[in-house]
């Protein structure tokens, strides 16, 4: 049981700096849905963010992840700092130049509109400056100062939406001096602005790094990060596509900025998985990489994945079960919930997405880590082909049903290939119950009219899973008791 203590000991650091910020920003969907003047400017911002996350993938081209590569081997690590700092800045700078010369051209593109561009520009070359030194943090074990600066981006991003968005407007109202710098229709604009500020206070607080930089480019060493970086670049992208880039497609394929935003706002009450997952993910990596060489290692991922879908099928399950509950402090604006037939769906997507992080260990022990990107690409694909086959038809549903095949996919493709290059005896049996009988009884409360008009029968499935989980591993409910 000490295993899984320490894991969730490196979940709990790990996950404070992603997860805390990630909660803060769930408060800005109700904030957005409550404030913004109707549904198709939460189908703008949903639009925007979709592309800033496709570009910070873009603009980071797998230099984190080469980083911490080359930082934990070569003798060398202040040439690995400086080197990476100034191929990030150059990129950067060489971005913004263009992305300000051409603005009417992305503009066209992206369909973002023109008065927004420099903004998110801006946004986007701010945090790509700040990727090293956040990296650098980490790989000096300063997690303290990591999660202090993330937390205080996300503080300083809320505070700024809530005086833009609620208390500008009424001071403005009773002020001259308010009303000459507010303006009614730049709801939008406000939302990036706060933005922009915040991504500049992180940057001013982890400038010194750039002064105390060495200035020593390593050309070799830049190329020899570039090939290792380049299929953390492909699986970002696939990532970034399977995740955001239904949204564009959307719209590109004529769905309504209304629609979009109801489908945006709903698809946030997904967020409770994303959570869970994301913590789980940045605690489980380091534990799969130190247990590796263990002779039972094998038998400890296997264990550690049935614990997983135990959790995550009972967490799903209360989700979906009281989804109508979350909706009124999520999504609170009835017109919002024509979508909300999406939650239960995507709900599972991400709880797949979650099942396939734990399978996909193998290919990172034997040092395969451009299989992922492969299966990556592959889930990109599908959520491409799928989005264009359901969307004409389905709308933003089919976006959904695209999601949850594209995961689901991974996750079997992760499974399949894994058991012949490195073979884990998952209880196929087991898990495959708990996933079953979670998607049945979430199917039933969420879909079944008669049954999601009351709580009962959702509770009762509730209980009904807790026992089924009892029953099955008494033992181990027994001994996370008695450690209590």
């Amino acid at each position: 049981m000490s295993l899984y203590k320490n894991l969730f000991k490196q979940t709990a650091i790990y996950g404070l700096a992603t997860v805390v910020p990630r909660i803060m920003s769930v408060i800005l969907t109700p904030l957005y849905v409550y404030y913004l003047t109707d549904k198709s400017k939460m189908g703008e911002v949903t639009i925007i963010f979709s592309w800033l996350v496709f570009f910070n993938v873009v603009l980071s081209y797998g230099m984190e992840t080469s980083f911490f590569r080359f930082y934990n081997s070569d003798a060398k690590k202040e040439d690995v700092v400086s080197t990476s700092m100034i191929s990030l800045l150059g990129s950067t700078l060489l971005f913004v130049v263009l992305g300000l010369l051409f603005q009417q051209g992305i503009s066209n593109i992206t369909r973002i509109n023109t008065e927004y561009i420099a903004y998110t520009i801006g946004i986007l070359a701010l945090d790509a400056l700040v990727i090293i030194p956040f990296s650098k943090l980490r790989a000096e074990s300063r997690p303290i100062k990591y999660a202090v600066i993330k937390i205080a981006n996300v503080g300083i991003n809320l505070g700024l939406n809530i005086f833009f968005l609620v208390i500008l407007p009424e001071i403005a109202a009773n002020s001259a001096f308010f009303q000459s710098i507010y303006s009614e229709n730049f709801q939008v604009g406000y939302i990036f602005v706060s933005n922009l500020i915040a991504s500049s206070f992180t940057l001013l607080v982890l400038l010194p790094d750039y002064f105390k930089l060495n200035w020593n480019f390593d050309k070799q060493l830049w190329e020899r990060m570039l090939r290792y970086g380049f299929p953390i670049l492909i699986a970002g992208i696939a990532f970034a596509i399977n995740e955001h880039f239904d949204k564009i497609l959307l719209e590109w394929m004529n769905i309504s900025l209304s629609d979009i935003g109801a489908y945006s706002a709903c698809y946030k009450i997904g967020m409770f998985m994303v959570l869970f997952r994301t913590a789980y993910t940045l605690g489980i990596e380091p534990f799969f990489f130190s247990h590796a060489k263990n002779e039972n290692a094998p038998q400890t991922y296997a264990e550690i994945t049935k614990y997983f879908v135990i959790f995550g099928s009972f967490m799903a399950l209360g989700v979906i079960v009281f989804a109508d509950v979350l909706k009124i402090f999520l999504v609170p604006k009835s017109e919002y919930w024509t979508a909300m037939d999406i939650v239960p769906i995507i709900v599972m997507a991400n709880f797949f997405l979650g099942i396939y992080t734990n399978l996909s260990v193998w290919y990172k022990l034997i040092d395969k880590t451009k299989i992922g990107a492969y299966i990556s690409v592959i889930g990109a694909i599908v959520t491409l082909v799928f989005n264009f086959l359901f969307i004409p038809k389905m709308s933003y549903l089919g976006s959904a049903i695209a999601t949850i095949l594209a995961y689901g996919t991974m996750m079997l493709i992760s499974y399949k290939l894994g058991q012949k290059q490195y073979p884990i005896p998952y209880d196929k049996k087991k898990i495959g119950m708990y996933l079953g009988l979670s998607i049945v009884l979430s199917g039933f409360s969420f879909y079944v009219p008669i049954l999601r008009q009351t709580y009962i029968f959702g509770i009762i499935s509730l209980i009904i899973f807790a026992y089924f989980v009892y029953r099955n591993e008494r033992e181990l409910v027994l001994k996370l008791i008695k450690r209590k």
